[in-house]
């Protein structure tokens, strides 16, 4: 078991937690994911590490609760403990000299960014920060960002703070002003990192992206999250999950995530409607 030491609300549906786990943060680099257990019949969630505290042995992760296993995960509070949290896993992202690199983040991609832009950094990179969200009330890590970039900008879509529009849209802006790249990494909706890999490819600049395709075991062993790469089968637990963005089959990896999508919607649904009756009665005994 393992203890969450730090919670924070960072929008409706976003949270911060803070865990207990030396073991991931004696080997923890930007790029790496863990998996997280919530109790002993909980399934496996991937999710990519946002920072860590070796001497503390303090491992930091952010995610939306999306779907009954985050919601539950959503619920814990400071002092609670998750079953499992294993890990790193995954191919840490290679920091070295590139030049002048653009990072773009859409929504919660915007935590899987920020150490590789931080590390980025350190060697001597420039750092252009492009980060997006609907609206001004789903901004995460404004400050975090900026702490790590040259230049940050914002876009949301329905113009509610910085740039009105999508985060191509400021990539192509980027790209009309004659600005050199070098590099752009791209973490966020695959819809989202299919579209900046198109717009890149047309102009031959460099693109990463971090693929969240589905996961089992997280080892390379069971196969579920094979994706296609420049017509070969990798696995994106421990092949990725960063790979060329111009070679990857974004339309069937979009096929795969949606195997499951009327599975989940039902979890969901008995979970909440559960949980509902559970306050209900709560709420009911307090009255009595």
């Amino acid at each position: 078991m393992y203890r969450i030491l730090k919670k924070k609300v960072l929008t409706k549906d976003v949270k911060l937690f803070g865990i207990e786990a030396s073991h991931i943060t004696f080997n923890a680099k930007a790029g790496n994911f863990v998996v997280v257990i919530v109790d002993e019949k909980g399934e496996r969630i991937p999710l990519t590490i946002y920072d860590w505290d070796k001497e503390k042995g303090i491992v930091y992760i952010i995610f939306q609760e999306i779907g009954t296993s985050t919601k539950k995960l959503g619920m814990l509070e400071e002092g609670d403990e998750v079953f499992a949290i294993a890990g790193p896993f995954g191919k840490h992202f290679e920091s070295k000299k590139y030049g002048n690199i653009v990072m773009i983040g859409g929504g919660v991609g915007v935590p899987a960014i920020f150490p590789i832009a931080r590390e980025l950094r350190k060697q001597e990179n420039k750092i252009i920060s492009i980060t997006g969200f609907r609206n001004k009330d789903l901004i995460i890590l404004k400050d975090e960002m900026e702490s790590v970039s040259d230049n940050l900008i914002i876009a949301t879509n329905d113009g509610s703070y910085g740039i009105k529009g999508l985060v191509t849209d400021v990539m192509q802006d980027l790209i009309n002003k004659g600005d050199k790249i070098d590099l752009v990494i791209a973490i966020g909706p695959v819809i989202m990192m299919k579209a900046v890999s198109e717009l890149t490819k047309k102009y031959g600049i460099k693109t990463i992206v971090s693929l969240n395709a589905l996961m089992l075991d997280a080892t390379g062993m069971c196969g579920i999250c094979r994706v296609n790469v420049g017509g070969q089968v990798k696995f994106s637990c421990v092949d990725g999950p960063d790979f060329d963005g111009h070679l990857v089959d974004f339309d069937q990896l979009m096929s795969r995530l949606a195997a499951y999508k009327e599975e989940e919607k039902i979890s969901l649904d008995h979970f909440c409607n559960l949980n509902s009756g559970i306050e209900k009665s709560i709420k009911g005994n307090k009255n009595g």
